[in-house]
């Protein structure tokens, strides 16, 4: 029986900015739609209950969510407010669940703050701890070309908005780490094949390694430390 898809684009964006990403997975045999929101002007929780709406009105038995940026955010605000009922599998990409560094800089500037809008508060409330039952992968990006570089010098590895670390997400079947920047995983084939995988299989592929398998393993080794990386015990 086919399945949903529904695409949730990040800060600034409108649903026109995922249509790459719905027709490459259309091809695939999803039926695939993109939810339009306000990013700017409202908050998570009514962001997420705008998508809960949304996905009240897919008919389709089984529903898979994909979000970039903010997007993720809404997606798992969305699962912890209203249920997960019908979702399968989740994919976030680009999403700073555990912090956003590049946010909270751009918040401290005045032109900054014009920019964010409503959304200035999202970012001064990560983490999002919320833990999803349903299968869910993380893609990042690690081309540092992007609005961060242009407030600040974001460190480590980033995708030029996003901390590499910024992207873990607690209860997360696997994250892929792609040689993207930010904004290019909209228009990326290699990151549309790996979220078509995800939502196939609930893994992402690592060249015959497995899940979590890979070089970034030690990332995710964050017990006791802050969204920055720093030891709390």
């Amino acid at each position: 029986m086919r399945e949903a898809v529904v695409l949730v684009h990040g800060l600034w964006m409108s649903g026109w900015i995922m249509q790459g990403l719905r027709l490459r997975l259309s091809r695939r045999g999803y039926a695939a739609q993109t939810f339009a929101y306000p990013s700017m002007a409202q908050s998570l929780d009514e962001h997420a209950r705008r998508l809960s709406a949304r996905i009240r009105q897919v008919p389709e038995p089984v529903i898979h969510l994909v979000g970039h940026s903010l997007g993720g955010l809404v997606i798992l605000r969305c699962l912890r407010n209203h249920g997960e009922g019908r979702i399968g599998r989740v994919v976030l990409m680009g999403t700073p669940v555990r912090a956003c560094m590049a946010g909270r800089r751009m918040d401290s500037l005045t032109a900054g703050k014009r920019l964010l809008g409503a959304s200035r508060d999202i970012w001064h409330s990560l983490p999002e701890v919320y833990r999803p039952e349903c299968g869910l992968g993380v893609i990042a990006g690690n081309r540092p070309w992007g609005l961060g570089r242009v407030i600040m010098r974001l460190p480590g590895r980033n995708d030029g908005v996003v901390r590499l670390e910024e992207t873990e997400v607690a209860g997360m079947r696997d994250r892929i780490v792609l040689p993207l920047s930010h904004s290019g995983m909209l228009v990326s084939a290699q990151a549309a094949r790996q979220v078509a995988v995800f939502l196939e299989r609930g893994a992402f592929d690592h060249d015959g390694r497995g899940a979590f398998d890979h070089g970034d393993r030690g990332a995710f080794d964050h017990e006791g430390r802050d969204p920055s990386g720093r030891e709390t015990r």
